[in-house]
């Protein structure tokens, strides 16, 4: 928000310079983004955030600099208070839904260039200017806040103006020249046949103000914000006045706004109002009384403000105090507060307490630690489960990403499986179209921007939350593409492997405590026949695999590349594990055992079978199944494979006997040769 020095001490008797106010002004909220000199004058650049529309004007802006520097207002805005007159101009409104308030005057005009002063300031503040006008209505806007417009009288057909809902397909041509499609629950501000400009958004070529232009119709009205982002979004098209009326505009100010529109009018444009001003108000602007007590205003800011200065800096801001008595006698006394209507943003007794504070001073504030009164509540168990599971990936070599929840259609369709996507009403652009089905689409983003900028080899991981009709589920995914071992003198570099991406979910299954298997899996984004569904308790919580070359090539990663991804559900996994079930567990005192077994089965079954064989024929005391080699080749009959398996013994108790492990391993090489038709080499 651009305003001049000089505009702002028209309304405040401030003697500090421009970098001083910056300062200041910056520790109260209102940062200061730049000064550009400007001649003898300097233009200052605030940054107002969208909670305070108030802000966005000169009065505004010269308020708060009075609050801060304990100074008056100098010639506040008076007057203007026309609330439901019929004047000379003729206005109906049919939607007050969309339009709460229409202030309106007629008057006879010379239109032609604006003095100096005038397009000086308009020129330091941003704005291009027209003619003496046009020129006023942005003036005024700047000066209080409120937007304005002006119609040429002679082009609104049968001299009506009427706010009324679009109609279904209407069309109008704004003053930038482009052609508008107008839908129902857009405002317009139309004459008798049709209409003439985009309530609260852009006038229309129409009517607008020209040379030849002798009467016309100023317009200040308040229009609901909801309606004004709504219209200003569907249409692409951001303006002055559409970014003031969407953040909420002050319900009284077209009135005054008004009177100061005719104040300059005769001032600068030799004009001279024509009858009476129309103000239609069907729901004129009921203030309401918010209670302040002043112990909360000591236990919420952790110091004591005095009586004095809640009242000097409330008053200032343009607030009505008035003294009352505690509610109840447990609480002392305080105050019952009447926001002013152009605070939009003053909802609770907080947001009072907030504008005390502030404008006391936060540097007031004493070096003291509050006083804890009671055990703060148990984090939630899910945020250990995370930190952990983040933790184990860290130690693995992975790195952290974390990538955008909405997503472009196409990224998601490959893995969305049988369910629809969630699709936004709203997008931002067509890259944000959807709501990420899986964490995989954002990590194989990162891994194209890892490889475009000259990293081959990357891991990385995200936690997130991925999003379906059903609802959301939590999940950790992780990508793996270049080596799988790092160069090192000792061997030689190869690259990642199937192997290397179901170690990482072995070792994650090790950290929440649960036995996973792995079964074949078939899914679009990944290579058939190097994929696999996680399982737990029989449960599918998961799926790793080769990602489809498809997929990488079409996100910028080279032809050829081998990436391979996992994703787990982690709400699932815990389901499986409770985190508040698992215990720690002493180190064993007794010796274990281990014995090497080879068999020769069919080449069709898998490892994990053999392993559910071996451990459902053991006894408790086998504590580890490994497979430490496969053969297939010279010396193998067609069709078999041969599996070695290493198996560990121990028990809690007792040292284990020669006897009960050869007694054990009998059981398991019985139940492989009975079950899976295996021969022991």
């Amino acid at each position: 928000m651009k305003l001049p020095l000089s505009w702002i001490r028209e309304f405040v008797d401030v003697t500090a310079s421009a970098e001083e106010i910056g300062t200041l002004m910056g520790v109260r909220g209102l940062a200061l983004e730049g000064l550009e000199p400007h001649g003898e004058d300097v233009v200052m650049d605030f940054d107002v955030t969208a909670n305070r529309p108030d802000c966005m004007s000169v009065i505004g802006i010269a308020r708060e600099i009075a609050t801060a520097y304990k100074l008056p207002l100098i010639n506040p805005p008076k007057g203007g208070h026309h609330e439901n007159s019929r004047g000379d101009a003729d206005v109906t409104i049919e939607a007050p839904d969309l339009c709460g308030r229409y202030v309106a005057a007629v008057a006879d005009v010379t239109v032609g260039p604006s003095p100096k002063w005038v397009q000086d300031r308009l020129t330091m503040c941003g704005v291009r200017p027209i003619s003496n006008i046009v020129d006023i209505t942005n003036y005024v806007m700047l000066e209080t806040g409120q937007p304005m417009h002006a119609f040429d009288l002679a082009k609104m057909r049968g001299g009506r103006i009427i706010a009324r809902r679009a109609k279904a397909g209407e069309t109008m041509t704004t003053l930038d020249g482009k052609k508008r499609t107008l839908t129902p629950d857009m405002l317009v501000i139309a004459d008798a046949e049709c209409a003439e400009d985009i309530g609260g958004v852009m006038g229309g070529a129409n009517s607008e103000i020209t040379n030849s232009t002798k009467r016309i119709v100023f317009e200040a009205a308040y229009f609901t914000p909801a309606q004004i982002r709504s219209t200003s979004r569907k249409l692409g098209l951001k303006t002055e006045a559409s970014m003031r009326f969407e953040r909420g505009a002050d319900r009284t100010a077209p009135a005054r706004a008004m009177a100061r529109a005719l104040e300059l009018l005769e001032k600068i444009a030799g004009g001279k109002p024509e009858g009476t001003i129309t103000d239609v108000y069907p729901a004129p602007y009921q203030p309401r009384t918010m209670r302040l007590d002043r112990a909360h205003i000591g236990g919420l800011l952790g110091m004591n403000v005095p009586d004095a200065e809640v009242e000097r800096i409330l008053k200032s801001l343009g607030f009505e105090l008035r003294k009352s008595q505690a509610p109840s006698p447990k609480s002392l006394d305080g105050w019952d507060v009447i926001p002013p209507p152009w605070r939009v943003d003053m909802h609770r007794e907080v947001d009072l307490i907030e504008e005390v504070g502030r404008h006391y001073g936060f540097e007031h504030l004493p070096t003291t630690f509050p006083g804890v009164e009671q055990a703060p509540p148990p984090s939630d168990p899910r945020i250990m489960r995370d930190r952990r599971v983040r933790t184990a990936l860290l130690g693995m070599g992975f790195s952290e990403a974390i990538t955008f929840a909405f997503i472009e259609a196409a990224a998601a369709e490959k893995f969305l499986g049988s369910q629809p996507s969630v699709a936004l009403a709203n997008p931002l652009s067509e890259k944000f179209a959807v709501m990420r089905p899986s964490l995989l689409p954002g990590l194989v983003d990162v891994l194209s921007h890892n490889r475009r900028h000259g990293r081959p080899d990357v891991r990385v991981f995200e936690i997130g939350t991925r999003f379906t009709p059903a609802g959301e589920t939590r999940g950790a995914a992780f990508a793996w593409m270049g080596l799988g071992t790092p160069d090192h003198w000792s061997g030689t570099r190869r690259p990642v492997d199937f192997s290397d991406i179901k170690g990482v979910v072995e070792q994650l299954a090790v950290l929440a405590s649960v036995d996973v298997a792995f079964t074949e899996a078939d899914r679009t984004y990944l290579v058939r026949g190097r994929a696999a569904s996680i399982l737990v308790n029989g449960q599918v919580v998961g799926v790793l695999g080769q990602l489809a070359p498809e997929i990488g090539e079409a996100r910028d990663l080279p032809a050829g590349s081998e990436i391979y991804v996992a994703e787990l559900d982690l709400d699932a996994v815990t389901a499986s594990a409770p985190l508040e079930t698992r215990r720690a567990t002493t180190l064993p005192r007794y010796p274990f055992v281990i014995r090497d077994v080879s068999i020769l089965v069919a080449n069709t079954l898998s490892a994990d079978t053999v392993r559910g064989t071996i451990r459902s024929a053991a006894p408790d005391t086998l504590i580890q199944v490994r497979e430490f080699d496969r053969y297939e080749g010279k010396g193998i009959p067609d069709g078999k494979v041969s599996l070695s398996f290493r198996l560990t013994f121990q028990s809690l108790d007792r040292t284990l006997t020669d006897e009960e492990v050869q007694a054990a391993m009998q059981r398991i090489i019985d139940a492989l040769t009975r079950e899976l038709e295996a021969v022991q080499r």
